[in-house]
């Protein structure tokens, strides 16, 4: 399996999800079970089958936040020396040369990403055209109604 990018943050959130996973979620649920069991017959114990299935995404879920982990490139770009270059991790300020906005953008990991706080997975369209550019240098991004134009502002490593 390949290494799967991530934030020292990123990581930090699986861990604690990870954690709570398994000494919150899963002995409430085994209790669930065990409670459901003395209900009597199991075919048509609903509550037994309601149970059973939340195990099976709970088991789930922690057999993929630790392959995740297991595979995690954690990469702390509060460590590298900023030379303008945008890179995974980093904090980017572009302008849109259509609409005349700035907005500014986190580069993270698939698992991180969420548009609403500004945090872009590192595989969006906007992540690599801005990946490798400068201050100052325009990047190209192909989107449904067209390419838009993105000036890159500022780049911090935070």
């Amino acid at each position: 399996m390949t290494n799967i990018p991530m934030t020292v943050a990123g990581a930090d959130a699986l861990r604690a999800e990870l954690k709570r996973l398994k000494t919150e979620e899963r002995p409430r649920i085994i209790e669930a079970i065990a409670d459901a069991r003395e209900h009597g017959d199991l075919k048509e114990n609903a509550e037994y089958h309601a149970a059973r299935e939340q195990q099976s995404f709970c088991e789930g879920r922690i057999q993929e936040i630790e392959a995740k982990l297991a595979n995690a490139q954690v990469i702390d770009v509060t460590k590298l020396t900023n030379e303008g270059k945008v890179i995974f991790g980093a904090t980017v300020t572009v302008y849109n040369t259509k609409t005349e906005e700035e907005v500014t953008y986190r580069i993270v990991g698939d698992d991180e990403a969420d548009i609403k706080k500004n945090l872009i997975s590192v595989n969006s369209p906007i992540s690599r055209a801005l990946i490798g550019k400068m201050v100052d240098d325009v990047a190209v991004v192909a989107t449904p109604s067209g390419e838009v134009e993105y000036e890159v502002v500022q780049v911090e490593y935070i």
